[in-house]
C-alpha cells in the first residue's frame, strides 16, 4: 500500500504537524503514567483501525518494557486480569471518548467517576487530551492510508 499524501512534503501540513507533534511530546511528559499513555494510545488506535499508530504504540510500549501479554490483551481489557483498576478506568474512558458517535452521549458520568477515583485533575486533563490527540492522529493516518510496519521505536520522539 502506498500513502495517498506525503504530509511531510506539503508546507502547510508540515507546519501543522510540527505543532501537533509538539503537543504529543508535551503529553508524553505529563503526569499521566507512561504505561497508561501507551495502553490508551494503542486502544484508541485499535478502535479506529489505525495500523500506523497500532504499530507505533505497540513497538514504543515494548521498547519501554511493556509485556507482550498486556499488549496482546488491550483489545479485550475488560476480560483480562493483567490491568490495574486505574488502567481499566483509563481504557474505559478512552473507549467512550473515541466512540462518541456510537455511544451517542460521549463519556458517561459513571465512566468519568471511575476515572476520577484513580487520577487527579492534571492526570485526567492529560488523559482527555491524549484521547483527543490520538483520535486526530488516527484520522490523519487513515484518511491518507499511511502504510504500517516499518516504524522504529522512538522514531518521532
Amino acid at each position: 500500500m502506498e500513502a495517498r499524501l506525503n504530509y511531510f512534503a506539503d508546507p502547510t501540513a508540515g507546519r501543522t504537524l510540527k505543532h501537533l507533534m509538539s503537543a504529543g511530546k508535551l503529553l508524553k511528559g505529563s503526569a499521566l503514567p507512561a504505561a497508561t499513555q501507551e495502553l490508551v494510545s494503542l486502544r484508541v488506535s485499535q478502535i479506529n483501525g489505525c495500523a500506523v499508530c497500532v504499530d507505533m504504540h505497540t513497538k514504543d510500549a515494548t521498547a519501554a518494557g511493556e509485556t507482550s501479554v498486556r499488549l496482546n490483551l488491550v483489545a479485550a481489557w475488560r476480560e483480562a486480569t493483567v490491568f490495574t483498576e486505574a488502567e481499566r478506568a483509563a481504557l474505559e474512558l478512552a473507549e467512550e471518548g473515541t466512540r462518541v458517535a456510537d455511544a451517542a452521549r460521549g463519556v458517561g458520568d459513571e465512566v468519568w467517576a471511575r476515572a476520577v477515583k484513580h487520577y487527579d485533575e492534571e492526570q485526567l486533563t492529560a488523559l482527555v487530551m491524549l484521547v483527543s490527540f490520538m483520535n486526530a492522529a488516527n484520522r490523519l493516518n487513515i484518511i491518507a492510508r499511511q502504510p504500517a510496519g516499518d516504524y522504529e521505536p522512538g522514531q518521532f520522539h
